[in-house]
């Protein structure tokens, strides 16, 4: 059985508005959960002093209100900002706040685009595909951040490859892995584009596609005995009606 958490008696009257999604914060600890869910989200738009004013003035958190100050008076790091906040909630263990600071540490010396393909590799491990694939779309949609590389953006067209993949789109999926594997060269990316063809492609349109190339031919030859071994060991007696459930099930993320 779980243990009780006590949470801060006082509720907001006024709301703290968090206006680049439209959230209305009404208690400490739904201020902490936007913290913890939103990590790669946070910024000056609110670790500010209107925050502090709200804290104060909504919550009473007289205490609090005043360590934020100081910490934006020294112009202290936004990961102490945030670790006050959740220290003083105590509403999350002593391992969870090390996770937290751990993954704030990751954070602190990334870029903005760096921070946008963590939010949608976290989206995508989160069961939450559509949502990363917006993300990743995005990334690789606005001018290009030459600090990064364009092996950082070959990975996030292969990310969106995945994606798609696991969506069982696998035309789109081999779009982005064809994509990925040209700007990046990662032939790793090649088997999985040739993969996704395989899957979508009727059978003499794959392999006429296969022979046109001769690096596809070497790759198709290992794909295809990777593919033989995977089905003996796979033996599936469904009727077409499961596998269609099981389908919709893989898609949503429950499988």
């Amino acid at each position: 059985m779980g243990s009780l958490i006590l949470c801060h008696k006082k509720k907001a009257k006024h709301p703290y508005e968090i206006s680049r999604i439209h959230m209305r914060i009404y208690t400490i600890e739904e201020l902490c959960y936007y913290f913890c869910n939103n990590l790669y989200l946070v910024d000056y738009t609110i670790i500010n002093r209107q925050l502090c004013d709200w804290l104060e003035e909504e919550l009473e958190l007289y205490d609090l209100a005043d360590e934020l100050r100081g910490i934006l008076d020294q112009n202290g790091p936004v990961e102490q900002f945030l670790l006050a906040v959740l220290s003083h909630a105590s509403i999350y263990s002593s391992s969870e706040i090390t996770r937290i600071h751990n993954v704030l540490e990751h954070l602190k010396n990334q870029n903005e685009v760096e921070r946008e393909k963590y939010k949608a590799d976290n989206l995508f491990k989160a069961g939450e595909v559509a949502s990363a694939i917006l993300v990743y779309q995005s990334i690789v949609s606005k001018e290009w951040d030459d600090s990064v590389g364009r092996d950082f953006y070959g990975q996030v067209y292969g990310c969106l490859g995945s994606a798609y993949g696991r969506l069982l789109l696998y035309e789109e999926a081999a779009a982005m892995y064809e994509k990925g594997f040209n700007v990046c060269q990662d032939t790793k990316m090649l088997k999985a584009y040739l993969y996704c063809c395989y899957r979508y492609l009727p059978q003499e349109q794959y392999v006429k596609m296969l022979s046109n190339e001769p690096v596809y031919l070497s790759i198709g030859s290992v794909l295809k005995e990777e593919i033989r071994k995977a089905a003996e060991n796979v033996k599936v007696d469904a009727t077409d009606e499961q596998l269609g459930r099981w389908k919709k099930e893989y898609q949503r993320g429950n499988i």
